[in-house]
């Protein structure tokens, strides 16, 4: 599933050809995704002004000027390209239709916006934009990692007693919002924290340190367009690249990128993901 980088990528990817422009038609061509679409989501969007398009945790949210915010959720093969955009930052002619192409919108400018999602675990939905936060999707969520409200003393008072491993807590949506397995692996990783240890056996300064090291991890993530592993693509069609800067990420059994560290990765499964970790360099 992707990630708060891919998510990113691609609201950054559309905004050029969403933000501030008029959604001239909007085609909906299935009832449902993962939950059926919200009564008569077609004529609701079809006219509406994108006033801002952003991002909370893994959801895009679009913001219009009829008063409600249309959300979007990739899932586990959601995707959203663009084509014929008059800027010339995309493909210019629209492709073929095809199977999977659920929600479609044509924008006043000519640019084409498609969410296609082979396996349906996508999701939009429709809410008031003044109530958004109070979305069952949303209201649970803690802090943007990238936010000032994501910092080091909070990070220490909200995991630091808890008597479960330091993966699990950050991979708590209600702790911060948008973390997933990969980039948790590869902060733990730079942090040399194992990620079976116990939140509440970590130093308050080790837990400190994980606040700056998340924030580098998705920085250098998002400007490299994401990873690119299996279904995700950026809005433009181009995959992501940080995957050939994993550290312990899918790299079980090949050695330590750590100068002088003769070990090599392992995996473990916690909660039914796969945890990498260097044993010599995280403890």
């Amino acid at each position: 599933m992707p990630e708060l980088p891919e998510v990113e990528t691609v609201r950054a990817g559309l905004a050029p050809v969403m933000e501030g422009q008029v959604i001239a038609k909007a085609h909906v061509n299935r009832p449902d995704l993962r939950w059926p679409f919200p009564l008569n989501m077609a004529d609701r969007l079809t006219g509406a002004r994108i006033e801002r398009l952003r991002r909370r945790s893994k959801y895009i949210l679009a913001d219009l000027d009829r008063g409600e915010t249309l959300l979007i959720h990739l899932g586990m093969s959601g995707r959203m390209t663009v084509s014929g955009d008059p800027l010339g930052q995309f493909v210019h002619e629209h492709p073929l239709p095809e199977k999977h192409d659920h929600v479609v919108f044509d924008m006043a400018g000519g640019a084409r916006v498609t969410f296609n999602d082979p396996r349906r675990f996508g999701a939009m939905d429709l809410m008031p934009t003044a109530s958004a936060e109070a979305h069952p999707l949303l209201s649970a969520l803690g802090p943007e990692p990238l936010g000032n409200a994501f910092h080091e003393g909070y990070l220490a008072a909200t995991i630091g007693h808890r008597k479960t491993p330091i993966k699990s807590a950050l991979l708590d949506q209600k702790v911060v919002a948008g973390l997933g397995n990969i980039y948790v692996c590869e902060a733990l990783f730079r942090a040399g924290i194992a990620p079976l240890r116990r939140s509440d056996r970590i130093a308050e300064k080790r837990l400190a340190a994980l606040v700056p090291i998340v924030r580098d991890v998705l920085a250098e993530a998002i400007a490299a367009g994401g990873s690119s592993l299996k279904d995700y693509r950026q809005a433009d069609g181009e995959l992501g690249y940080f995957q050939h800067s994993f550290d312990v990420y899918g790299r079980e059994g090949r050695p330590c990128r750590t100068p002088g560290c003769d070990a090599t990765i392992r995996r473990v499964v916690q909660s039914g993901r796969s945890s990498f970790y260097c044993p010599q360099c995280q403890r």
